[in-house]
């Protein structure tokens, strides 16, 4: 039987979708950040400022790329039920533990964001999880060819 008569079942669908917004918002917020002007930064509280104004090890920047639009076009692999969605959402989960590896232990933003900034780290790391889970289930349900 060919992927293209097992349906997946709709909350993959819904998944599919819901993750190429988020990881669209991730795109956003990685250019936000690229080409942060000094009066946008002016406008950002204190701490955050502190955080933006720091100079990133190159390899940082290159790993909040390599999650954010691997995981888009991961995303989008999903929707058109693609194989490879899984390998581009297994790379940009790599990415995605780069960065936070560097965001937790290297670059003291749990001091600029206290205890509360933690959350939507482990967010993102779980929802990157939760993703290339996705795709391994529906390379082995067959959903995707």
């Amino acid at each position: 039987m060919t992927s293209d008569s097992i349906k997946p079942p709709v909350w993959f669908w819904i998944v599919s979708a819901v993750a190429v917004v988020w990881n669209g918002m991730g795109v956003k917020a990685y250019l936000d950040q690229a080409y942060m002007t000094p009066e946008k930064l002016a406008t950002l509280p204190e701490a955050e400022q502190a955080m933006y104004s720091i100079e990133y090890p190159a390899w940082v920047t290159a790993a909040f790329a390599i999650a954010v639009f691997g995981g888009t076009i991961g995303s989008i692999l999903l929707l058109i039920k693609k194989k490879s969605a899984y390998l581009v959402l297994v790379v940009s989960l790599v990415g995605i533990l780069a960065q936070m590896t560097y965001a937790f232990f290297m670059s003291g933003s749990t001091d600029a964001f206290g205890p509360g900034g933690i959350v939507m780290p482990i967010m993102i790391i779980l929802i990157g999880i939760g993703l290339v889970y996705v795709a391994k289930k529906g390379i082995s349900n067959g959903w995707l060819s």
